[in-house]
């Protein structure tokens, strides 16, 4: 299977519409549902450091050149970084986007009360893009505000220096990941957003699936005026996908599984195809922990929605407000 190839908008930075998020292998514990599966019992910093190689790995012989991360993912951009450097990846061969605002706060605990701190200040931006370069180098090339808020977006002060580390050649491209039931509003200001001319934001990353299709209009928007766009959470935590057992969710899985088993696919796969089944969806990331999931979302490149597919997954969207709040209970595993 080849992974289509794309440039991420104006920023030119060279992509494939699958890429691999981080997000669950970088840190003890996520909120992601079937994660007690999914990792080793012993989750030491040498057995996720193992682990994240081995689907950096698998992505990259499958043709995988977008990897995700961020300050707040625990040791992820340090076992990226261990990743490149053994492998003697070259900078221009894969395409790097991290985060800041974000700061990991869990001591490598699962239980831990607060597992991240965020503040989305000039002084958090340049203390974290300081740490993102040590450590990734010239790998990093896409830095974006982790979960924007519409202060954050209207902060003149820090939209200059966001313009400064791009055009000084800290990194290629400035964007901003969207979370909540504000990111439609965020993502105009974004759009909007000017620094003595020069447009700000390079590419946006939002959350965008079956359940929770609301930005598909601003980010069709957005990708029209030259943004690249990544889709995140496209299987909404684990809810779309064999992990969910979540009572309330019972009747939704269901019909997903007897959709997905009159396809030949699996539900994860039916998730991805439709995410991947709007054109203004540059990248769409892959959270897997297995390099077994790893290699279904690999093969969903080559499933296309038919209309009864399509016409049953509109179906099931839920409301902004109730998918936030469900999100909200999701418990760190």
């Amino acid at each position: 299977m080849t992974v289509p190839a794309r440039t991420l908008g104006r920023s030119a930075l060279p992509v494939t519409r699958l890429g691999l998020g981080l997000a669950a292998v970088g840190r003890p514990a996520y909120i992601d549902l079937g994660r007690a599966h999914d990792l080793p019992p012993a989750r030491t910093p040498e057995a996720l450091a193992a682990r994240t190689a081995e689907l950096l790995d698998a992505a990259y012989a499958a043709g995988v050149r977008y990897v995700d991360v961020a300050r707040s993912y625990g040791r992820g951009e340090e076992f990226l970084a261990r990743w490149l450097a053994a492998r003697e990846v070259a900078p221009d061969a894969l395409t790097v986007g991290s985060k800041w605002g974000y700061r990991y706060t869990a001591g490598w605990t699962v239980d831990a009360a607060v597992h991240e701190e965020k503040e989305l200040s000039v002084s958090r931006f340049t203390t974290q893009l300081a740490e993102s370069r040590t450590i990734l180098g010239a790998h990093l090339d896409l830095y974006q505000i982790h979960s924007a808020t519409v202060e954050s977006v209207g902060d003149d002060a820090l939209l200059r220096a966001l313009v400064a580390g791009r055009r000084e050649g800290t990194y290629r491209a400035v964007g901003l990941t969207l979370s909540g039931p504000a990111s439609a509003q965020a993502l105009d200001l974004a759009l909007a957003a000017r620094v003595d001319g020069e447009r700000v934001f390079d590419a946006v990353q939002a959350t965008f699936n079956c359940l929770e299709p609301s930005l598909a209009r601003p980010l069709a928007r957005a990708h029209d005026t030259g943004l690249g766009v990544i889709a995140k959470e496209v299987f909404a935590n684990g809810r779309l996908s064999d992990a969910n057992s979540l009572p309330g969710d019972a009747r939704l899985i269901g019909g997903l599984r007897a959709a997905a088993a009159a396809r030949g696919c699996s539900v994860d796969q039916l998730a991805l195809a439709f995410v991947l089944d709007h054109p203004f969806i540059d990248i769409a990331l892959s959270g897997a922990a297995t390099t077994g999931q790893l290699s279904s979302h690999v093969a969903a490149l080559a499933l296309a929605l038919d209309d009864e597919a399509r016409a049953l997954l509109a179906t099931v969207a839920e409301g902004p407000e109730r998918y936030w709040d469900t999100r909200a209970r999701l418990p760190w595993q």
